[in-house]
C-alpha cells in the first residue's frame, strides 16, 4: 500500500469507530435519563414491576456506555482495536440474535434492530480494515 492509500485506510478506521461508537453510546444516556427509556425503547415503565424493569434498563444502558466508550476510545488508540471489535460485535450480535429471534417485539425496538444492523455493518468493514493492515 501507498501512504496515501494508508492515510485514507486509517482515517477510514477511525471514522468507522467513532460512528458505531456514538451509536453504541447514545443509549447509554437512559442509565441518567430514565424518562428517556418509553422514547427509545417504545416500552411503559410504570406499573407494579416498573422498578426493576427501569433498572435493568437503566443497566443495558451502562453496558452500552461502556461498549460505546471502548469503541470511542478504539478509534484513537490501536492497541484497543481488536478488542473493542469484539466486544461491539459480541454486543451488537446477540441483540440482533434475541431480536430476530423473539416475536412480538414493538417497532421501536425493531427499529433499534435495524440500526445495529447498520452499526454491526460498519463493525464488520471496520474489522476487515484493521485485520488487512495487521497481516
Amino acid at each position: 500500500m501507498n501512504g496515501q492509500v494508508i492515510m485514507w485506510t486509517d482515517r477510514l478506521i477511525t471514522a468507522l469507530f467513532v460512528v458505531v461508537g456514538a451509536i453504541n453510546l447514545v443509549p447509554g444516556f437512559v442509565a441518567v435519563a430514565p424518562s428517556r427509556i418509553s422514547t427509545a425503547y417504545g416500552v411503559s415503565v410504570a406499573g407494579a414491576d416498573s422498578a426493576d424493569l427501569t433498572m435493568l434498563l437503566r443497566h443495558r444502558a451502562v453496558l452500552l456506555g461502556l461498549v460505546g466508550t471502548g469503541l470511542l476510545c478504539a478509534a484513537f488508540i490501536r492497541s484497543l482495536r481488536v478488542p473493542a471489535l469484539s466486544a461491539g460485535a459480541i454486543s451488537m450480535g446477540t441483540f440482533l440474535l434475541l431480536a430476530y429471534t423473539t416475536s412480538g417485539l414493538n417497532d421501536e425496538n425493531m427499529r433499534v434492530a435495524r440500526i445495529d444492523i447498520a452499526a454491526f455493518a460498519l463493525l464488520v468493514l471496520a474489522a476487515v480494515l484493521v485485520l488487512r493492515k495487521k497481516a
